[in-house]
């Protein structure tokens, strides 16, 4: 973007340089260069989930008016937005589409220097920008769409550009850490649960050796959690369960219940991908649309 490029950023650099010079302990500084993008990028990580969930209440608000009374406009608004979000996303930025957590986990993999530019195809701004415009408008089609897979994309890619306009004379950070790090901010803020941001981040980082940023990892998760909730309010994302005593017969029905939907969830899955791999095998652009409408 040429805003990190311009005059005006490169003068904050060069201010921000010139103020932490002053500071005469350099663990001190160390310690504080090193936590500033991790908290920088968890406040924008939760303010960007508490916008894009409100752009989802904003679609699905707005086609409950335009089918108000005219619920027959719904097989015109439907087609219609899942043509045009699929069309965007193969045209413009291919690696947009989905729920967005498989291209954050293969760019934490990708995460060293001579798989940089399959990192930048995976998370950036470009993806930031199609990710959220898609996914606005198949809710605003009725689209059945979950927000928290893009959000934990959009955020490893928010936590990627701050690593990527950080001055050279930064201390040194790791790409992989901060890419992990977003994606926990954004399951964070997303679910609104930041310990589940916390375990997740535990889970992926103890692959790699983590100590020095771990203060700074752990921070910003909470971070993002937090600011979520200041701006959103305090919620449990799956409602607040009324439970009471269960009889040993009602544990026996619950095991029961929970094979059926555990085996009929897995035949789900196994047809998903069966379509999925009929759907990839369209060799024609009209093939698709036929899909979709």
């Amino acid at each position: 973007m040429k805003f990190f490029q311009s005059g005006f950023f490169n003068y904050f650099k060069e201010l921000g340089k010139r103020i932490f010079d002053n500071i005469k302990s350099e663990r001190v500084k160390n310690n504080l260069l090193t936590a500033i993008p991790f908290w920088l990028g968890s406040i924008i990580v939760g303010c960007a989930a508490v916008f894009y969930a409100q752009l989802f209440l904003l679609g699905e608000n707005l086609l409950v008016k335009m089918i108000h009374n005219r619920i027959w406009l719904l097989f015109i608004i439907m087609p219609v937005a899942f043509i045009v979000s699929w069309w965007l996303v193969k045209r413009f930025s291919p690696y947009a589409r989905g729920s967005g957590i498989p291209q954050v986990m293969a760019a934490i993999e990708f995460a060293n220097p001579k798989d940089y530019d399959k990192v930048k195809r995976l998370l950036s701004v470009k993806i930031i920008f199609y990710k959220v415009v898609s996914s606005f408008i198949l809710v605003l089609g009725g689209g059945a769409i979950g927000r928290e897979g893009p959000t934990i994309q959009i955020s490893g890619a928010i936590f990627n550009k701050i690593y990527e306009i950080l001055p050279g004379w930064w201390p040194r950070i790791s790409r992989k850490s901060m890419i992990v790090t977003g994606a926990a901010a954004g399951l964070s803020a997303a679910f609104n649960t930041p310990l589940g941001g916390v375990v997740f981040a535990v889970e992926e980082l103890t692959k790699i050796h983590f100590n020095h940023f771990k203060t700074a990892v752990f921070t910003a998760v909470i971070i993002a959690g937090l600011t979520a909730q200041q701006l959103a309010g305090t919620y449990l994302y799956l409602g607040f369960p009324k439970t009471t005593a269960v009889s040993f017969s009602g544990l026996m029905a619950i095991v029961l219940l929970g094979l059926l939907a555990g085996a009929a969830a897995s035949y789900l899955s196994k047809t998903i991908l069966l379509l999925q791999r009929w759907r990839n095998s369209f060799n024609a652009t009209w093939k698709h649309l036929l899909f979709w409408y």
